[in-house]
């Protein structure tokens, strides 16, 4: 995480960047000396801090990762790599609706997606988005266009045309709040002027930043504009493996049992304004769920 530190010598307080790594049971910091006063372009500093932490800690790691998951893929089959991919699909759809408030057990959601065999005494909307969000995600395989507004809103309508089709594909028009989140959600008037930047931004970072990076930051941007009435978070996790996907890296999953850390991450960096708060805790999820990776074969 980049925080400013502030430091007091006699009468004169100096401000730094600093960062704070943990290296086994060692704990080293890295700080950047901002100067006696804050810069207003501390945003963009904050940045470049990052970036320079990302390169020497992280970058040579997600390389490894991609280059044996994607030794691993020309390894397999055909057949064998598509049952991996829907055995990813079952567990992402499990988790990824779990979070949400599904009630379907991980079995459950297996032998409907697998076998078509309907739960009993579930309700309908768990099932019918369970297999709409399978869909979409085997879906994403055959796209050949770019994330875009349009294909988002085609995700959402798909996802929830059989379940509440009143909100299905539409941008909310209504202010709400997130059950149990101190974080409020922008102002419908300001919806649409924010996702139009936010899709400039993804058209011009990326080129620039390192895959998993802007997975991480489209996922934690588009949760936080919290466009729909309801599936923010799922739309959001798709989008994410949308763009893993496209740059050849593995997917991750965030599962149930996690979900603590995971909403703790987002809500500290919502309310702080701090995106890198979230993307250091997803950068971290993501090495950590794809470490098999790390290590030849």
């Amino acid at each position: 995480m980049v925080t400013i530190r502030k430091k007091i010598r006699g009468k004169e307080t100096y401000f730094y960047l600093e960062h704070t790594i943990r290296k086994g049971k060692k704990v080293e910091k890295k700080d950047l000396y901002l100067g006696k006063k804050i810069p207003k372009d501390i945003e963009e500093i904050k940045r470049k801090f990052f970036q320079q932490i990302f390169r020497e800690k992280w970058e040579k790691i997600l390389e490894k990762i991609k280059e044996n998951y994607q030794k691993e893929l020309r390894k397999m089959p055909k057949s064998a790599r598509e049952k991996e991919i829907e055995t990813f699909a079952i567990q992402f759809t499990y988790d990824t609706q779990r979070i949400e408030g599904s009630t379907l057990t991980l079995r459950e959601t297996a032998d409907l997606l697998e076998k078509g065999i309907t739960p009993k005494g579930k309700p309908i909307h768990d099932i019918k988005e369970a297999e709409a969000h399978r869909k979409i995600f085997l879906e994403m395989f055959n796209l050949k266009e770019d994330l875009s507004l349009p294909l988002v809103l085609k995700w959402h309508k798909e996802l929830f045309e059989q379940t509440k089709p009143d909100i299905a594909g539409k941008i909310r028009n209504y202010q709400m709040r997130i059950s149990g989140s101190k974080f409020q959600p922008p102002y419908p008037a300001e919806i649409y002027p924010i996702l139009r930047d936010f899709i400039k931004w993804y058209q011009k970072s990326k080129n620039v930043l390192h895959p998993v990076e802007l997975a991480g930051l489209v996922h934690f941007k588009f949760v936080t504009i919290h466009p729909f009435a309801d599936g923010n978070g799922r739309i959001s996790r798709l989008m994410m493996n949308f763009v893993l996907q496209k740059f050849e890296y593995p997917f991750l999953n965030i599962p149930y049992k996690n979900r603590n850390s995971y909403y703790n991450a987002l809500e500290k960096a919502q309310i702080k304004r701090d995106e890198f708060i979230f993307l250091n805790w997803f950068i971290k999820r993501y090495i950590k769920e794809n470490k098999r990776y790390l290590y030849d074969k």
